[in-house]
């Protein structure tokens, strides 16, 4: 598993600060966004903070229309997880109740794409990927506080074989 390094914690930290996550909370996914397209899809700005990066493309719950979002990955041999933190704000993000509805989605890390299936961990097994992202993230823990009044979800994707 990918670590950061001392300047990416550090960054993590100014990043970590209220503020600061409310600015980037709106932002981060569009500039990921201008960065991949004029990469060909295969970097993004996040990156260099020492996250792994992935496109998952779900189905939409109400519209049933296509969704792009970009977001951080806890990656442990072929499976992913994405924590639905939203930044530490009230609502769960919309791409959790995407994949709750419908779970099989597609997701491209490092250039690759691959169709996945998602589904919620729970218990002992959330609690491990939970401590993986935070070992990614520091960030998470205080998302954790700010959204005390849910359950921040950790949703495992793994590829349809």
């Amino acid at each position: 598993m990918k670590r950061p390094n001392f300047l990416q914690r550090a960054l993590h930290r100014f990043i970590m600060i209220k503020p600061v996550t409310a600015f980037f909370a709106t932002r981060t996914h569009i500039l990921d966004g201008y960065v991949l397209k004029l990469t060909g899809g295969k970097y993004t700005l996040s990156e260099a903070l020492g996250w792994n990066i992935v496109q998952v493309v779900t189905t939409g719950a109400k519209t049933g229309k296509e969704h792009i979002s970009i977001l951080i990955a806890v990656v442990d041999g072929e499976k992913i997880a994405i924590i639905g933190s939203n930044f530490g704000r009230k609502p769960n993000p919309g791409w959790y109740y995407n994949l709750k509805k419908h779970p099989e989605c597609q997701v491209k890390l490092n250039g690759l794409a691959r169709t996945c299936l998602a589904r919620e961990t729970d218990g002992e097994e959330r609690e491990i990927w939970w401590q993986k992202a935070v070992l990614l993230y520091a960030g998470y823990e205080k998302y954790k506080e700010r959204a005390s009044h849910r359950r921040i979800p950790v949703m495992l994707l793994e590829p349809l074989k």
